[in-house]
């Protein structure tokens, strides 16, 4: 193929992505784009408020939620390509504050109670939110702490109100952190709470788009499962 014909034959997709998966996916895309010529627009946003979109109309053609069931849902629903759905990571959640010390390696810090605002994603609508809470069950914490809670549309307005101060800690994922060491964190051991397997899917309105087809392969491939690794995530 000479470097003229490239951009004829260059396309573009409609990426809805789970926010806690923001950095590895812009990564991914520009690699993508480089590696391919395809263009992968990306929206950032929580995975329950993407499939309600997705239900109502929204021109995504690939879906990257952070959780199995919105996924399997758009499958059941005829939204999605059947046979196209896979966990592309497995996440991580930690308990994150901007203040060195104050959480430390077992968690302890939630027992104690010496703060005034933990921060957690909606657990309606975001599934490390919903993690949160289960990991707070788990512990027998969530009465004692409700009136202490922030609850954000997604995981990146969690990390917006711990980075700002608005709540002293909170559940953010993994890859919200791994590339810095400010503060303090725990990381939730896995089997506190249900896997986070985060499975993608191409879409119907994507079926006859070779962008989108090309994106979801190359999200499956070894290049951008480094770039995923990187980022705290698990991949099969």
């Amino acid at each position: 193929m000479s470097a003229s014909a490239a951009p004829a034959l260059a396309g573009e997709t409609q990426v809805a992505v789970a926010a806690n998966f923001t950095e590895p996916a812009k990564e991914i895309a520009a690699r993508f784009e480089g590696a391919t010529g395809h263009k992968a627009t990306l929206s950032f946003g929580s995975s329950g408020q993407f499939f309600t979109q997705i239900a109502n109309g929204a021109p995504f053609q690939v879906f990257l939620s952070a959780d199995v069931e919105r996924p399997q849902k758009a499958e059941a629903g005829g939204l999605a390509v059947a046979g196209t759905r896979f966990t592309y990571a497995t996440g991580r959640v930690v308990l994150w504050s901007k203040t060195a010390g104050l959480v430390d390696a077992r968690g302890a810090v939630l027992k104690a109670g010496k703060f005034e605002k933990l921060a957690i994603a909606d657990p309606k609508t975001a599934p490390y939110g919903l993690t949160a809470v289960e990991t707070l069950r788990k512990f027998g914490l969530y009465g004692q702490l409700t009136p202490k809670l922030v609850t954000g549309t997604s995981i990146t307005q969690v990390y917006q109100f711990v980075d700002t101060g608005a709540a002293e800690l909170g559940f953010v994922a993994l890859s919200q952190v791994a590339t810095h060491s400010l503060g303090s964190r725990w990381i939730v051991p896995a089997a506190d709470h249900t896997p986070i397997d985060q499975q993608a899917v191409l879409l119907k309105t994507g079926a006859h788009n070779v962008a989108a087809k090309a994106f979801v392969a190359f999200l499956k491939g070894r290049e951008a499962k480094a770039i995923i690794r990187r980022y705290g995530y698990e991949v099969r």
